[in-house]
């Protein structure tokens, strides 16, 4: 049964998109687009929380699905679902997000499928549903509970949400947890749901990309920075804090160890001591073994866990893991050592 939590999970988080609704210059038009992706995602946000209890007390269990593609156009609108354009195994439409929508979520399909033995979001063949062109130049792509949005970004700050993959993988993963672990989106139950995320979508791109730990940048959201702010990034797995410095979006303030939690603050900023831990994680055993251990771990955490617990969890998978061969001998001990070095053990 789904575990929804009634939160909308937002790609770009709430500090960036607020910086640049203060900073923006108005005669450079870049306020009223900044303004509106802000205002937007707070009406989305309040508009969840009120159909949150309704959504809890209609919960069934999935019925068995085919695990099909259905991509909409919003036309623009500030509403989903508007205009079906292309379902699964249709040609190619004049969109270009619309096809890149498409091939994503069937990218981010196929790797839970063939990487992790999962199918669909639900493990039943749900209907993975995405949307494009909501609204007016949104700088956000978001996952609600029931289907992906990507924003068209303005063009200044951020380029079309469909051109990087591993937004489709760090969205859709949302409802992967939603279904498994359920974790609740504050403190470091929210980091751990934030940090999940980043680690499949990451993993979902290098997976598409034939990369590997190795050879990956590590990254997230790269190819949706818009041409003036190439080079930048929203986050850095592999250095958490280090993605962005400018004036537009402000510095990036994750935290990359414990010294740098922020109690009760946004779990996009505390999740990167988690992504972190999983950079050091792949780094080590490589990408794909290690996103069987994450998932692994997912499968066996609860809505209220503590990074202490995933730490625990994550050990005990890593034994069972190596055991089987499913990773290296050494899991168990790599496990501990990057936990142990951003200060949770």
């Amino acid at each position: 049964m789904s575990t929804f939590q009634g939160h909308v999970c937002f790609y770009v988080p709430p500090h960036i998109n607020d910086h640049i609704a203060r900073v923006a210059d108005k005669a450079a038009g870049r306020s009223s687009a900044a303004q509106r992706s802000a205002l937007a995602s707070r009406v989305l946000r309040e508009r969840r929380r009120e159909t949150h209890h309704a959504a809890l007390a209609t919960l069934t269990p999935p019925a068995p699905g085919k695990a099909d593609r259905q991509i909409y156009d919003d036309l623009h609108q500030w509403n989903v679902n508007v205009d079906l354009i292309r379902g699964e195994g249709d040609s190619p439409v004049a969109g270009q997000n619309a096809n890149l929508a498409y091939d994503y979520l069937g990218a981010t399909r196929e790797f839970y499928k063939e990487v992790l033995g999962r199918n669909s979001l639900d493990n039943a063949g749900l209907t993975i549903v995405g949307n494009v062109n909501f609204g007016v130049d949104y700088n956000n792509a978001f996952f609600d509970g029931a289907e992906m949005v990507f924003g068209n970004g303005d063009n200044v700050i951020f380029k079309d949400f469909t051109n990087d993959v591993d937004v489709t993988g760090h969205e859709l993963t949302h409802g992967v947890t939603q279904y498994t672990a359920g974790l609740e989106y504050h403190d470091q139950p929210g980091a751990l749901n934030e940090a999940t995320s980043d680690i499949m979508g990451v993993c979902v791109e290098q997976y598409a990309g034939g990369l590997d730990a190795g050879t990956f940048n590590w990254l997230i959201g790269e190819d949706v920075m818009a041409d003036d702010l190439f080079g930048e990034a929203i986050r850095s797995m592999a250095h958490p804090g280090t993605a962005y410095d400018n004036p537009q979006m402000g510095k990036d303030p994750q935290a990359d160890s414990m010294a740098g939690y922020v109690d009760g603050g946004d779990p996009h900023v505390n999740s990167g001591i988690i992504n972190r831990v999983f950079y050091l994680i792949a780094t080590d055993l490589g990408s794909m073994p290690a996103a069987k251990l994450w998932y692994a771990t997912l499968q066996n955490l609860w809505p209220a866990a503590q990074f202490s617990d995933a730490a625990l969890v994550c050990g005990q998978m890593a034994r069972i893991l190596a055991r089987d061969k499913t990773i290296a001998r050494q899991g168990p001990q790599t496990v501990r050592a990057a936990f142990r070095e951003v200060g949770i053990v």
